[in-house]
């Protein structure tokens, strides 16, 4: 089982980062994803989720309107748009994987988003 996070880096003040989240080894279509993300000294904070199907989502008021999550099932892959992005936005981004039918889930390793000028 494996989640892979990518697309991370530096961007300056209102510019834009596409990350990518790529899972192998389960059955990606029964899962619900879900990014994550934390700052140094903070907690790690729920920011935005998708449904297995792909129909139903939802997001932190931090990041509404800036932010748009999806996913692809037939690229066992989730996408995280990020727009509009500000310093605070800074963290490690992560995603998680929770499965619709069991007590399961898994994480990736992270990546790193630094907004600054």
């Amino acid at each position: 089982v494996s989640l892979v996070e990518s697309g991370g880096g530096l961007v300056q003040p209102g510019g834009s980062l596409r990350l990518s989240c790529f899972a192998s080894g389960f059955t990606f279509s029964r899962y619900t994803m879900t990014w994550y993300r934390q700052a140094p000294g903070k907690a790690r904070e729920l920011i935005a989720g998708i449904n297995s199907t792909g129909g139903i989502t939802d997001y932190a008021d931090s990041v509404k309107g800036r932010f748009t999550i999806s996913r692809d099932n037939s690229e066992n892959t989730v996408y995280l748009l990020m727009n509009n992005l500000k310093p605070e936005d800074t963290a490690v981004y992560y995603c998680n994987a929770e499965s619709d039918y069991y007590s399961i889930d898994y994480w990736g390793p992270g990546t790193q988003v630094t907004v600054s000028s």
